[in-house]
């Protein structure tokens, strides 16, 4: 085996991981979530609500859109989202961070799903995760999984499980040079 070919595969299977220094904004777990589609289901007793047809999540400066959606809301009131794409058109995510004024995470994939109490957020299928500083590309993931977690400052891409070595590389990171202003908070 080449070592090309090792370092491909090796690279795609251990996954790609890079810390950043600014954080999700923390404004956010204080606001209210804004639920929009086409039909919203709610069960308040089991604090559960289902989303068909062009949904629309917000809450602060979380923007979360799809096709299709569940929320559960934890009894300490975090929420857990599962917002599904269809074929032709993907699910997506926006975040302002904290720090910078326009630093943003924004990705997309077939399903994002975000867990408020962890504040891991997952991508799956054919997806894509940038971090944006005034509009501008800082960080760009592909894969076809997507982990980020806000918490560890840790970035995860993973190919699919039955992916074959033929196959490799099938995660992908640009990730931009650290300048000291991009550090500070």
């Amino acid at each position: 085996m080449s070592l090309l070919r090792l370092f491909r595969m090796s690279s795609a299977a251990l996954a790609v991981c890079f810390f950043t220094a600014t954080h999700a904004e923390k404004a956010d777990q204080d606001k209210p979530i804004v639920l929009e589609a086409e039909k919203v289901s709610v069960n308040d007793v089991q604090q559960i609500y289902e989303l068909n047809g062009q949904v629309l999540l917000t809450k602060g400066s979380i923007l979360i859109t799809g096709e299709k959606g569940n929320i559960k809301v934890d009894p300490e009131g975090y929420e857990y989202v599962d917002v599904q794409g269809k074929p032709e058109l993907t699910a997506s995510f926006r975040q302002r961070r904290e720090g910078p004024a326009n630093e943003f995470m924004q990705g997309r994939g077939q399903t994002v799903t975000y867990n408020a109490k962890t504040e891991l957020l997952t991508l799956t299928g054919d997806a894509s995760l940038k971090r944006l500083l005034n509009m501008q590309m800082l960080d760009q993931l592909h894969g076809w999984k997507i982990d980020y977690d806000d918490v560890l400052q840790r970035y995860q891409v993973t190919p699919p499980p039955n992916a074959k070595a033929e196959d490799l590389p099938l995660a992908k990171a640009i990730l931009s040079p650290r300048r000291k202003a991009t550090l500070e908070k």
